[in-house]
């Protein structure tokens, strides 16, 4: 591959800007892409920490070249890459094709709280409150909560933040009758931290579905995103340890940003 310009040789890997390196193999057939292949092996490279966060690409023409691609073919993998967070794209002089920074890792396999997760990855979490108001509980948060549809909730409509960067979309709903004066409580920290010192109870487990969506009007302009960007919908009922529902909640985190791991004990059937 040829050397890097400018900052991109300062901060790219010896093994992508030596020209020694030979460049994967492309398989051209069925059930296989090219644009695919070359996205996968970048993909590759950044899980690896071949590439870092802030590296900078070579040119569109030199890496089509070095692949052995067209510059369509190429464009077409930096886009998913793009898309899917991994790297960054900017025009101008001092534009390029970037590696993005690391996405956040949202493990379900345990309950904790977003603020305890950003912290665990070195991040600042922060809150952005939207609305926090009393209504009554629906059929769905009725049913998860173990309530009368008419009986009153809490709900508390949040952005969270990411190092001062948007990146869920929070809408939670609780037991008014269990956290009275909830809604005169400060509600840009961790809710469940609250919930622990104010009322004596914490989140002990909780049944969470996830689904794909894309982003509305609303949901792009509060998460900064483009409409009909990926979003991942969480909903989630969270239960103390005694089995008592204590929140409802619909979360939509940013696609680019984060991704969601879980962890299995033990595997069944077949392949």
């Amino acid at each position: 591959m040829p050397s890097l310009p400018g900052s991109a040789r300062r901060r790219a890997r010896p093994a992508l800007r030596t020209s020694a390196r030979q460049p994967p193999q492309i398989v051209r057939g069925p059930g296989t892409t090219v644009h695919g292949q070359i996205e996968d092996w970048l993909a590759g490279e950044i899980a690896v920490g071949a590439l870092v966060p802030g590296d900078r690409l070579p040119s569109e023409h030199d890496l089509a070249a070095w692949f052995g691609v067209s510059r369509m073919t190429l464009r077409h993998a930096l886009a998913e890459l793009a898309r899917r967070g991994l790297v960054t794209r900017a025009v101008g002089r001092h534009g390029g094709t970037f590696v993005a920074a690391p996405k956040l890792e949202q493990d379900l396999t345990t309950l904790a709280g977003l603020s305890e997760q950003l912290r665990r990855h070195g991040m600042v979490a922060g809150a952005r409150v939207l609305t926090a108001s009393q209504r009554p509980a629906g059929p769905a948060a009725g049913a998860a909560l173990d309530l009368n549809e008419n009986d009153p909730v809490y709900e508390v409509r949040r952005i969270r933040l990411a190092d001062g960067r948007p990146i869920v979309l929070e809408r939670s709903l609780f037991p008014a009758a269990r956290f009275p004066g909830m809604l005169a409580c400060r509600l840009d920290g961790s809710l469940y931290e609250l919930l622990e010192v104010r009322y004596g109870l914490r989140p002990h487990r909780a049944r969470e579905s996830m689904e794909p969506v894309t982003a509305g009007v609303r949901e792009a302009e509060a998460l900064e995103v483009a409409e009909g960007a990926p979003l991942m919908l969480v909903e989630r009922t969270a239960y103390a340890r005694s089995g008592e529902p204590l929140e409802f909640a619909r979360d939509l985190f940013r696609g680019d940003r984060t991704r969601v791991v879980v962890w299995t004990s033990e595997l069944t059937g077949d392949l």
